[in-house]
């Protein structure tokens, strides 16, 4: 079953209904009929003069869950404690959550049963396997028979895939690596881009692109469905380059993060 309210430490999705002096009424996105409050002090590291500098009525915001009342289904929340980078992904996640609903209104309609009705079926179940509905969507994208090895049955899953198809992209997978390089004599720059241009391309669904950071010191990375034929395409390609270097005399070494 859906939650009804948040857990403490989660990041939810709010909306702004009011920003007055001492901080900000929202409702919560994700929970239905469910508010929260912003005090001042959450709002911002350092001293707020004035809350509109930082939130305003109608802004969709993403906040951390610091307390929760359930007798009166109230929420506390801080806006300071998220960042850009926890904000951004819980954003998408959201908009991803929006979007595996109005595909599951969809599947409802195209199988003629009602959505409540689809929801008590498998609805709520494909939630519990996989965490979210866009998570199940996404899942048969990568494996058509991965409802089916997680036991459902019924004649709404071939519609489910075929909706799943035609409205999720395949995701993928970023990683990457640095190379530090070096060719001493006359055709030394000729032989690093050589060995670089070796190092990039693409393999199947994986493409692997170079950047340069500064001499001797570049960056690889590859994108792919996954990360296990990321990994595979990125160390045959840097490996392909760096034996091209030290064949002409060069040096070279492979780093996975930079210290």
């Amino acid at each position: 079953m859906i939650k009804e309210l948040p857990e403490k430490g989660e990041l939810v999705v709010c909306t702004v209904k009011k920003a007055k002096g001492f901080g900000a009424f929202v409702e919560l996105d994700e929970y239905p009929d469910k508010r929260g409050f912003i005090h001042i002090k959450e709002v911002a590291s350092g001293w707020v003069k004035n809350i509109r500098d930082y939130v305003r009525e109608g802004q969709r915001i993403v906040c951390k869950v610091m307390d929760i009342d359930p007798s009166k289904g109230y929420v506390d929340l801080s806006l300071k404690r998220v960042n850009e980078h926890q904000r951004r992904e819980k954003i998408q996640q959201w908009k991803n959550e929006q979007k595996a609903k109005k595909l599951f209104e969809m599947l409802a309609e195209k199988i003629g049963k009602g959505e409540k009705e689809c929801y008590e079926e498998f609805g709520y179940e494909l939630i519990n396997k996989f965490g979210s509905l866009y998570d199940a969507f996404e899942e048969v994208v990568r494996d058509e028979k991965a409802l089916e090895k997680e036991g459902f049955q019924g004649e709404w899953i071939e519609e489910f895939i075929n909706i799943a198809k035609e409205n999720i992209p395949i995701p993928n997978v970023e990683i990457e690596g640095y190379v530090e390089m070096m060719c001493p004599g006359p055709r030394g720059i000729e032989h690093i881009r050589k060995a670089l241009k070796m190092m990039e391309g693409k393999k199947g669904e994986v493409e692997v692109t170079v950047k340069y950071i500064s001499a001797p010191l570049y960056r690889v990375e590859a994108v792919a469905p996954d990360y296990k034929s990321a990994e595979k395409v990125l160390k045959e390609k840097i490996s392909k380059g760096l034996e091209y270097i030290m064949q002409h005399g060069g040096v070279g070494t492979f780093k996975r993060e930079l210290k």
